[in-house]
């Protein structure tokens, strides 16, 4: 309310001045104390959820990216890791339903080195360390038992090192040795091997395995050593020694490598010319793996005398007293000396001088037997291992794709002049031998194109629409709970502070105004309300004017009083 006072009094407002009637508006703070208790309570909890609400939102942005710590792990060592986790207060998740531990990318590497400092993962596999937590009064049973597990673990560990070994088991039969026994039982082992899916071990990995075992036990032969894969496939040779009874792995890997060489070369030959798409070649190997030994003696014919290798030689000579007087029938036989006769080479016995001339009645006899050394030769011939016995091969190319001079593409078979040209070429490429009975077979089919298949699958049950939705689940969630608390407890709380807007003037008749002008007596017409000009002291139409004359004695009363003082004088 604005009042112009005019007063003769010194202590009067003086003329022109303009008071302002209305009491003073109170600040955001007094209305936000002024509201019921209810508004107070519901906009102080808003206020706490919504900061609540921030502190979560900006949690879910800091957490990072999580790595793999860990993978494949047993419960005992999952729950140990866990257990130093909480302690060493970092954040972990877990994924493929436990089987992985998660922690933040950049803790990786000082949380693996802060566990390994502890100990852990310990691994189900106990080695030397076994033998570090002795109890006082071990037998000497007990104390064996001990070593022989500590060290099966630390096989199993050196085994688990090998690249396509997955997991191994280590089984060791340590006899009790003992002086008194006349016969000592050897030692022997057996390894089981889990390999990774798709993997094999060629025979220079597994004679590791099992030299490494065997040169691990005292007194263990790599015969006694047995290696066997998850499927129960014998891997390690016999302990008879005779492993090619059968065909075994190692026969079948080689097979297969053959086939594969083949294959490979019919591949590197026809892709150049077909294409690389347009063509299926197979190559089947027939390999004999028997083993054949053979043993043959070949004598040779006698040598002659002088060049003969004498073996043993022994001589009797023997000689009796008889008469000169010539004896036997006369004649010129008699007359002459006898011939002296030549050992054979049989080495038989035979007088070798009959008589000597001009003795008659006496004896002289004389043996030599000889041995000679007889020439004999052995041949032991033993056939190579491995052999190819048979080459099958199968080709398939695929028609042509031909366009004319409309666009229109069409599939042709290839001529029977080019198929035969890539014939001859497979058949060198493999090196067809007619003698050993291989076989080249090489048609031209269609090919069946391949058709992708659709997903009918709903948008909404697809695997990455249910990771999104659960990606975004929570900032939403969060989201919405924000709109929530503005909308219903913030913001009516503020609405309720506003201050009230000032009422509007009411239309005064033109009676009233006639009325109000004869009450007041002066030559001033009074305006009407709404005007530019404002009434300078207007009577309170309702009980708001009272009230705010009121405050404005309580709070100005010396202006109120010069008003009164003019009032009074005029």
């Amino acid at each position: 309310m604005d009042v112009t006072v005019a007063s003769p009094s010194p202590l009067a407002v003086p003329p022109g001045t303009v008071i302002d009637a209305a009491p003073a508006t109170p600040n955001f703070g007094q209305r936000l104390m002024a509201l019921p208790t209810q508004r107070k309570l519901m906009l102080g909890g808003g206020l706490v959820a919504l900061l609540v609400i921030f502190v979560a939102m900006l949690s879910m942005g800091r957490e990072g990216d999580y790595r793999v710590l860990y993978t494949n792990l047993s419960d005992k060592d999952g729950g140990a890791i866990l257990s130093q986790l909480q302690q060493m207060q970092v954040p972990y998740k877990h994924a493929d339903g436990g089987a992985a531990i998660l922690v933040p990318a950049d803790k990786v590497h000082d949380v693996r080195l802060k566990l390994a400092a502890a100990g852990l993962p310990k691994g189900s596999v106990v080695g030397f360390e076994l033998m570090e937590n002795q109890k006082f009064g071990v037998t000497q049973f007990q104390e064996r038992l001990n070593f022989q597990r500590g060290l099966e673990g630390e096989l199993t560990r050196s085994i688990q090192t090998i690249a396509g070994v997955q997991g191994a088991r280590v089984h060791l039969a340590l006899p009790n040795q003992n002086g008194f026994f006349r016969e000592q039982q050897k030692a022997s082992a057996s390894v089981v091997l889990t390999l990774h899916p798709g993997r094999v071990l060629d025979r220079g990995q597994v004679a590791g395995i099992v030299h490494l075992v065997s040169s691990s036990v005292p007194e263990m032969s790599p015969k006694a050593v047995s290696v066997v894969d998850q499927n129960g496939s014998l891997l390690s040779q016999a302990p008879d020694g005779n492993d090619q009874s059968g065909l075994d792995a190692q026969q079948l890997q080689y097979v297969r490598q053959i086939e594969g060489n083949y294959s490979q070369r019919v591949r590197d030959i026809l892709e150049p010319v077909v294409g690389k798409d347009n063509f299926r070649a197979q190559v089947t190997a027939e390999v004999d793996f028997s083993q054949t030994e053979s043993t043959a003696e070949e004598y040779k014919p006698n040598q002659k005398p002088g060049e003969a290798t004498v073996r043993s030689q022994q001589s009797s000579e023997s000689q009796g007293q008889g008469s000169t007087t010539p004896t036997g029938v006369p004649g010129a036989a008699s007359n002459q000396p006898p011939v002296p006769a030549t050992a054979p080479v049989n080495g038989a016995s035979q007088p070798l001088q009959a008589a000597q001339g001009g003795s008659t009645g006496g004896s002289n006899r004389r043996e030599a037997v000889t041995n000679y050394e007889v020439d004999k030769m052995v041949r032991v011939t033993r056939n190579a291992t491995g052999n190819i016995k048979r080459l099958n091969a199968a080709v398939v190319l695929n028609h042509r794709t031909v366009t004319d001079a409309k666009g229109k593409t069409t599939t042709q078979p290839i001529p029977d002049e080019e198929l035969e040209k890539l014939t001859a070429l497979v058949r060198e490429t493999i090196g067809m031998d007619d003698k050993r009975g291989d076989s080249i077979k090489v048609i031209t089919a269609p090919f069946q194109p391949v058709k992708d298949e659709t997903d009918d699958t709903p948008l909404w049950k697809r695997p990455e629409t249910i990771d999104i939705v659960r990606t975004l689940a929570v900032p939403a969630a969060l989201t919405l709970a924000a709109l929530i608390v503005v909308f219903g407890a913030i913001r009516p709380a503020i609405q309720a502070a506003k201050p009230a807007p000032p009422p509007e003037p009411e239309p005064v008749a033109e009676q009233e105004v006639t009325k109000l002008d004869a009450v007041v007596d002066d030559d001033e017409a009074l305006p009407l309300p709404g005007e530019a000009e404002q009434l300078a002291l207007a009577a309170p139409a309702v009980d708001t004017r009272l009230e705010r004359a009121i405050e404005l004695s309580k709070e100005n009363p010396l202006a109120v009083a010069n008003v009164l003082r003019g009032w009074m004088n005029g």
